[in-house]
C-alpha cells in the first residue's frame, strides 16, 4: 500500500483515497486570470467533491526559444500565488530552478515541485527537501520509472519523507513523448503516491520549431488509461482560452471541457479503489 501523505484536512494522497486534483494555467499570465482559471477549477472541483490545488509556474525557465514567455518572476510570482492560495483558500504549487530560489518559494509554497529536466540535479532535488514541504518530483523525459528511486533517496536524505512522483511522459524519437503506464505501479513501488501529468504527457517538445506544439484531443484517453492503473493524482494545465496562452496552449485543457474529463475519472477511480 502506498504510504498516505497529508497537506491539509482535505488533500491527502495515496492510501487508497481518491485522486486529488493539480491544475491550473501553465505560466501565472495576469493575476486576475489566474484568480479567475482558479475559480473555475474550485467550482468544479467542489461539485464533484474532488480535492484541489492550484498550481502555476512563475518561471517558465526551460524555454524552446530566447523570447517565449517564462512568467512574472519570483517576487512578483510567489505575490501573486499568496494571493491566490488566500482567496481560493486551496493550497499551491510550483516549480523551483536553484537551490536558493527553493528556501525562497518553499515560505509560500504548499508543495515545491522539481521541474522534469532537473530531476537529476542533486544540489536542487536536496534543496527542495530541505524546505520541509511536499515535495513533487516531475521524473525526467530521460529516466527510466526505476530511476526514480535514486531521486528519491536523495530526498529522504534530507529527512524529509513528504513525496509525490509524477510522470509525464518519456522521449521517443524526436518531438514526440509516450507514456508507458507500466511505468505508474512501478513508481508506486517507492512507497510513494504517483501522479499522472494528463497534459504534458501529449505535449510534442519543440514540435513547433520556435515552441513546443501538443495534442491536447488525447488528454482524455490517457487520463482513463492512468486512473485505471491506480494513481493518486491528477496534473492538469487547463485555461479559459488555450489560443490564446502564453505557454503550452496547444496541449492544455479548455476549462469548458475539464468536468467531463474528471467525471469519467471519477467514475474508474472508484472502480479500481473500490469506492
Amino acid at each position: 500500500m502506498v504510504k498516505e501523505i497529508v497537506l491539509n484536512q482535505e488533500v491527502k494522497f495515496g492510501n487508497g483515497r481518491p485522486f486529488v486534483l493539480l491544475a491550473g494555467p501553465c505560466a501565472l499570465e495576469s493575476e486576475e486570470r489566474a484568480l479567475k482559471i482558479g475559480e473555475q477549477v474550485k467550482e468544479i472541483t467542489a461539485r464533484l467533491g474532488i480535492p484541489y490545488v492550484f498550481k502555476a509556474s512563475y518561471d517558465k525557465a526551460n524555454r524552446s526559444a530566447i523570447d517565449s514567455y517564462r512568467g512574472p518572476g519570483l517576487e512578483q510570482g510567489l505575490k501573486s500565488l499568496e494571493r491566490i492560495k488566500q482567496e481560493l483558500e486551496v493550497p499551491v504549487i510550483s516549480d523551483v530552478h536553484t537551490a536558493k530560489e527553493a528556501k525562497v518559494a518553499g515560505e509560500v509554497l504548499d508543495i515545491v515541485q522539481i521541474p522534469a529536466f532537473l530531476s537529476r540535479q542533486t544540489d536542487l532535488v536536496t534543496a527542495v527537501g530541505e524546505t520541509g514541504k511536499l515535495v513533487n518530483v516531475k521524473k525526467g523525459q530521460f529516466l527510466a520509472p526505476w530511476d526514480i528511486d535514486q531521486v528519491v533517496k536523495k530526498i529522504e536524505s534530507t529527512g524529509n519523507e513528504k513525496i509525490l512522483l509524477t510522470e509525464r511522459g518519456v522521449s521517443f524519437g524526436y518531438n514526440n513523448l509516450v507514456v508507458d503506464m507500466r511505468s505508474l505501479p512501478r513508481m508506486r513501488e517507492t512507497g510513494y503516491p504517483v501522479v499522472f501529468d494528463a497534459t504534458h504527457s501529449v505535449q510534442l517538445p519543440g514540435g513547433a520549431g520556435d515552441s513546443s506544439a501538443g495534442e491536447r484531443e488525447y488528454v482524455p484517453y490517457l487520463t482513463r488509461a492512468a486512473v485505471g492503473a491506480g494513481i493518486d493524482a491528477l496534473f492538469m494545465e487547463v485555461h479559459d482560452q488555450p489560443e490564446e496562452a502564453l505557454c503550452d496552449g496547444d496541449n492544455m485543457v479548455q476549462i469548458d471541457d475539464l468536468e467531463e474529463i474528471l467525471i469519467q475519472a471519477q467514475a474508474i477511480d472508484q472502480v479500481v479503489k473500490g469506492g
